[in-house]
């Protein structure tokens, strides 16, 4: 967790006290990075240890006010083990322009990641937040919140920081693209042939069961 803090303010993801990341342990408690602290300098003992319920356990610290957030998507996702949330430039500009990153546009994303959907705008720190996924949570591993940022979430942390990357980096490729006339999705029959040889070479990835 602190590798995947440093890591998001070396790329420029967050700035100030932006972001939060979180895992599930094997006891059904969980870890979460506190209030207050620049993910540049995350140490830790900046690494909180939270209930189901987000109270925090040993510790006089607070976690990140959006912990409900996280909570809600370990609720509706047992398959998830960590959530990542951060503020990347691109990917938050489409989110600010209430744009979804949902075109099937490179092999990669659709293999990788999915679907990339923009949550309604929701007062971040409070239960609408959480609210705002519920249409996305159980079929996506990426979600845009407009006005806000990106919250992505995997097994692990690392998978979890990037898939961040990977939304990021096709936001930069899709405005790039956008300059030179506009993005090409993939058509009908390219996506069927991408995931017939997905389901041939990687039968156990995401994209392969849904």
């Amino acid at each position: 967790m602190v590798d995947v803090c440093h890591r998001l303010y070396d790329k420029g993801f967050v700035a100030a006290m932006d972001g939060n990341v979180s895992v599930r342990l094997d006891k059904g408690t969980f870890l979460a990075t506190r209030t207050g602290v620049n993910k540049g300098l995350v140490m830790e003992k900046d690494i909180l240890e939270v209930s189901r319920e987000g109270v925090v356990i040993g510790s006089k610290f607070s976690p990140s006010t959006e912990i409900g957030m996280h909570l809600f998507i370990y609720r509706a996702r047992a398959d998830i083990n960590a959530v990542v949330h951060a503020h990347p430039a691109h990917a938050t500009a489409f989110a600010t322009a209430r744009i979804p990153l949902d075109r099937p546009v490179f092999p990669e994303v659709v293999v990788g990641i999915g679907r990339i959907p923009l949550a309604e705008y929701a007062t971040p720190s409070t239960e609408e937040v959480a609210a705002s996924l519920g249409p996305y949570v159980k079929t996506c591993e990426a979600i845009m919140l407009a006005n806000h940022g990106v919250v992505t979430f995997a097994d692990d942390v690392l998978a979890a920081y990037f898939k961040m990357e990977k939304v990021e980096q096709a936001a930069h490729a899709i405005y790039l693209a956008k300059m030179l006339g506009g993005e090409t999705p993939l058509t009908v029959e390219e996506l069927e042939r991408l995931h017939r040889v997905t389901l041939k070479n990687y039968p156990a990835t995401t994209a392969g069961k849904r």
